[in-house]
């Protein structure tokens, strides 16, 4: 597929028919790298996630989508609590594990259930649990907002990023 950078024919060119604007949303952000989570929810259920993002600091808020068709939106549903593992370099297995569809995503995954029953994944460099406020159908995912409880960072890691369709390292760069 060729997708024109050119800025003069873009504000031109005629939309494009939805599945090719689908295709072309998923070919571009392909090249777009994004951090590399672990959501969890009571049940336990947990899923691997690049869009997380934080939302808002007054309130502290943080949100994540979930594809509506996904094994775990049902437990994301009747959640009222989540929790985010940042992942570092050290973590690809869990990403991978908690990828998959069909298997036990907590097999062989060391965790514990806080006081709300969360599920808190160990060897993660980073955590934070929130309060669900919001959920929203958008298109065919739910956003999900939560407004931010507790946490902690546990190690300084390289963060593990999904860029291209695979893993990758995000190391900083040498300041100029």
């Amino acid at each position: 597929m060729t997708i024109s950078t050119d800025p003069v024919t873009q504000p031109s060119a005629a939309p494009a028919a939805p599945a090719a604007a689908a295709e072309i949303l998923r070919h571009t952000l392909r090249r777009h790298a994004a951090g590399v989570t672990v959501i969890t929810v009571p049940g336990p259920a947990g899923f691997t996630a690049t869009s997380f993002t934080s939302v808002s600091l007054r309130p502290p808020l943080v949100a994540f989508h979930l594809g509506l068709g996904a094994s775990t939106a049902g437990a994301v549903h009747r959640a009222d609590r989540f929790a985010v593992h940042l992942l570092g370099t050290g973590n690809t297995a869990l990403a991978g594990q908690f990828a998959r569809s069909g298997v036990d995503r907590f097999e062989g995954v060391r965790w514990t259930r806080n006081a709300d029953g969360l599920p808190l994944l160990a060897d993660v460099p980073a955590w934070l649990t929130a309060r669900i406020t919001l959920r929203q159908r958008i298109g065919d995912h739910l956003m999900v907002v939560g407004e931010v409880e507790t946490g902690a960072v546990e190690e300084d890691s390289t963060a593990l990023v999904h860029h291209d369709g695979a893993f990758a390292a995000a190391h900083r760069l040498p300041s100029s």
